[in-house]
């Protein structure tokens, strides 16, 4: 009698399936397809930047990598801004990433800074007003990308909020499994050198048209970059601590402090208190007091008020 048991077929290769599925394509297609990408970038990213910065810029396309979307992004290690996007139509998720030195001298030189004065700075992960200017430079790098793969495509990319990489957390829709390409950008402020990446899809990439952007998508002036990065500045919350100094005390009285022990301001009068924002002094107070709550007044000022916002971002 014979065996009426079915072996069920073996499973296709994984690589190969995603490659009959159009979700991985071959390295000289998308070699081309990254590479057109770059030239795009290269092209119009400077000039949409000086004349919004008023500083030199330059762009330069500096090759691609292959690889799965949650890998890739955790191999460019930390120290660098993210920010995940989406464009009606084209793409449902792909990704945005700067490193650090790009964006911290891109605060320095909008502060005043002269870019030949700026020495390299140290990749590290950002405060979160350089967060907020990182999510200007995003906005300016998609709307490049949008211009080139999409055509009478009236969407804009919708931008999700710019973070550190090392705050990033796996996608629960599975889609760090997916097969992606990163186009990847070397750009030059001054003697800085850094680098901004652009991860897409391969199912995307491998249906995209690249075409140059249209001359009338003319980019703002520097005028209103100014004032919208002020704004921006200006709108970012920043924690303030207040240090209040006490009266000296013995290391022996103080080790035998308890739960109600009180210790007295340094001074009699009024009580000068130091105001800072990450590390840095602010502002001289003096303490004091408005119905139920507990407040100080400020008395003078740690420099003007560009100082101020330079101590905060640095």
């Amino acid at each position: 009698m014979r065996d009426a048991t079915v072996t069920a077929p073996p499973a296709m290769d994984p690589i190969v399936l995603a490659r009959l599925t159009g979700r991985l394509g071959d390295q000289a297609t998308i070699s081309k397809l990254c590479a057109s990408l770059g030239d795009v970038f290269a092209e119009f990213l400077p000039d949409m930047l000086e004349s919004e910065l008023g500083f030199e810029v330059a762009v330069s396309y500096a090759g691609f990598e292959t690889g799965k979307y949650g890998p890739l992004v955790a191999g460019l290690g930390g120290a660098m801004a993210c920010c995940d996007a989406s464009l009606r139509d084209w793409c449902e998720r792909f990704t945005l990433i700067c490193d650090s030195p790009m964006i911290i001298t891109l605060v320095e030189n909008m502060l005043g800074a002269i870019s030949d004065s700026i020495e390299d700075p140290e990749a590290r992960p950002l405060s979160k007003i350089e967060l907020d200017l990182a999510a200007m430079m995003f906005d300016r790098i998609s709307s490049v990308l949008k211009t080139a793969v999409t055509d009478a495509n009236s969407y804009e990319p919708f931008l999700g909020p710019s973070h550190n990489a090392e705050t990033r957390k796996p996608a629960e829709d599975g889609s760090d499994d997916s097969f992606v390409a990163m186009v990847n950008m070397a750009v030059g402020i001054g003697p800085v050198l850094s680098t901004f990446h652009v991860i897409i899809p391969q199912s995307v990439l491998l249906k995209s048209t690249v075409a140059a952007p249209r001359p009338a998508n003319a980019p703002k002036n520097r005028v209103e970059w100014s004032e919208k990065l002020g704004e921006q500045v200006r709108r970012s919350k920043v924690t303030l601590e207040a240090r209040i100094r006490l009266e000296a005390q013995t290391l022996d009285t103080i080790s035998r402090l308890q739960a109600g022990d009180i210790i007295p301001f340094n001074e009699s009068g009024d009580v000068r208190v130091e105001v800072n924002a990450n590390g840095r002094n602010l502002y001289v107070c003096e303490f004091g007091r408005s119905g139920a709550r507990y407040t100080v007044r400020v008395k003078d000022t740690y420099g003007s008020e560009d100082d101020i916002l330079q101590h905060i971002i640095g």
